[in-house]
């Protein structure tokens, strides 16, 4: 592959894991909040044990839930940006 390529390649992917990066910063803030209002909602539904309580508690833990799973497509994402990153770089630094 052309070195100029290789830099241009190199240099998109560097500013998607930049990018990917400050999601997942932003993710695990949110995520945090998510998790502990599902955590304040499952107490309320045990002290209430009411249907409503119960209902607002799983409707949290499976937003919660949903938060998780997104938060780990954007870790999987980050590695393989990663991995992309580490092989340009090996492939720059082996034309040298």
């Amino acid at each position: 592959m052309q070195p100029f390529l290789v830099e241009r390649r190199l240099r998109d992917v560097h500013a998607r894991l930049v990018r990917a990066r400050e999601e997942l910063a932003v993710l695990d803030e949110q995520l945090a909040v998510v998790v502990e209002e599902a955590e304040g909602a499952r107490v309320r539904a045990l002290v209430a044990e009411t249907p409503l309580a119960a209902h607002d508690y799983s409707e949290a833990r499976r937003h919660a839930d949903a938060m998780d799973r997104a938060r780990q497509a954007l870790v999987d994402t980050v590695h393989q940006l990663e991995h992309r990153q580490d092989e340009l770089l090996a492939d720059v630094g082996g034309r040298r």
